[in-house]
């Protein structure tokens, strides 16, 4: 029997998503673009707090809403065949594992979890499973990235030698990212993005973490853990990766690719909700590409979706994840020792395919959010997730 069959799949052109974590990034990001997937629909929610899951599900139509220690109830309901798991960083392995485990799909939002440890947990349960797990790495089908990829892949850059990246927003004090330590701040938080860019730039791993830098701002007034962090890694081929990732600092988001022959500039580069600016330059000429702006929510759960229905593997799957939690985890060591950290050998067999993984949706409208705010706007209260 088919893992389809097994799963009563087969004769379903819809696969029906639990959305684990009412949050900014769910209610703002992800549920607006579930409807024109064509292949993805939103049969549950789960949340903490009661009232704000039940005003989110009217605006859904949906009937389904469960308490997080209801969990265990909805993944055996029959109403769902997969999860969208957006709660804190630190809970995806307590919520992934038990689905897996069920035979529930999981699209978790990176980090895939907050330590290699619970990563391996997640792995272990995903390779035991007849279920498939993708973590969330919505650039990995973005036009803009593919372009960029495709464009070093050619080698009319040259020899790739160079990464560079600055990733910074201004996070109000009152948001939760700002009250939960370390494994909500800008390390765990921001740095999967400018960390994931410099592995498919390379398509390799770094094998050492040259220098980090914490600090902090007390005017920003946040929680007991560096706001700032600056790190250097090192990739086979004497080739170096830096970035800058902050909660302290005016909104930029960028990253330049620099070879031999050329070199490529993305700003903004990682952001959603507005088109990605790609600058190339071949010698001493320059040319500048603006891309349309898509819904890349939509578009990775489209794609998702589209691999669940005909039994393919996702490419940034749980090794992926795994990937970049490794190399900060080496960061946080080398904060604590204040030198540099060798990464153990790691290998990732298998890497991006430009020509198969482009998704185009068009951009949707965030609805208006419910007991959350975005992390740079001014709220009165912790929101709950």
């Amino acid at each position: 029997m088919s893992i389809l069959s097994a799963i009563g799949l087969t004769n379903s052109k819809k696969i029906r998503y639990a959305i684990v974590g009412l949050g900014d990034i769910a209610q703002e990001a992800m549920m607006p673009g579930v409807d024109h997937t064509g292949n993805s629909e939103i049969t549950a929610l789960v949340s903490g707090d009661p009232e704000k899951a039940q005003q989110v599900a009217e605006q859904y139509g949906v009937t389904d809403v469960y308490r997080y220690e209801q969990f265990d109830q909805m993944l055996s309901s029959g109403k769902i065949d997969a999860i969208y798991l957006a709660t804190p960083n630190w809970r995806h392995a307590e919520f992934a594992i038990p689905a897996l485990r069920a035979g529930i799909h999981v699209l978790v939002e990176k980090p895939l979890e907050v330590s290699t440890e619970q990563c391996k947990a997640i792995a272990e349960a995903a390779n035991a499973s007849t279920a498939k797990l993708m973590v969330a790495y919505r650039l990995h089908f973005e036009p803009a990235t593919l372009s960029a990829i495709e464009r070093i892949r050619s080698g009319e850059l040259g020899e790739i030698i160079l990464f560079s990246s600055t990733f910074v927003q201004k996070v109000d004090p009152a948001n939760h990212r700002a009250r939960s330590g370390v494994a909500a701040g800008p390390l765990l938080d921001m740095g999967p993005y400018p960390i994931n860019a410099a592995r498919y730039v390379f398509e390799d791993e770094p094998i050492e973490i040259v220098s980090a830098v914490g600090v902090r701002h007390e005017k920003a007034g946040l929680g007991d853990f560096d706001d700032t962090v600056a790190v250097t890694l090192r990739f086979p081929g004497e080739r170096l990766a830096q970035f800058v990732v902050s909660y302290a600092a005016n909104a930029l988001e960028s990253y330049f690719v620099v070879g031999t022959k050329g070199s490529i500039a993305m700003q903004p580069c990682y952001t959603y909700g507005k088109p990605l600016q790609q600058t190339v330059t071949i010698g001493q000429d320059e040319s500048r590409h603006s891309f349309k702006n898509t819904d890349h929510f939509g578009g990775e759960m489209k794609y998702f979706s589209d691999c669940i229905l005909n039994d393919t593997h996702p490419e940034p799957d749980v090794e992926e994840g795994y990937a970049d939690v490794r190399v900060i985890e080496g960061i946080l060591k080398a904060l604590e020792s204040g030198g540099p950290v060798q990464l153990e050998p790691f290998a990732r067999t298998m890497r991006i395919d430009t020509s198969a993984q482009a998704e185009t949706l068009r951009a949707v409208k965030s609805p208006d959010l419910v007991g959350v705010s975005n992390p740079g706007a001014g709220i009165d209260k912790v929101p709950k997730n």
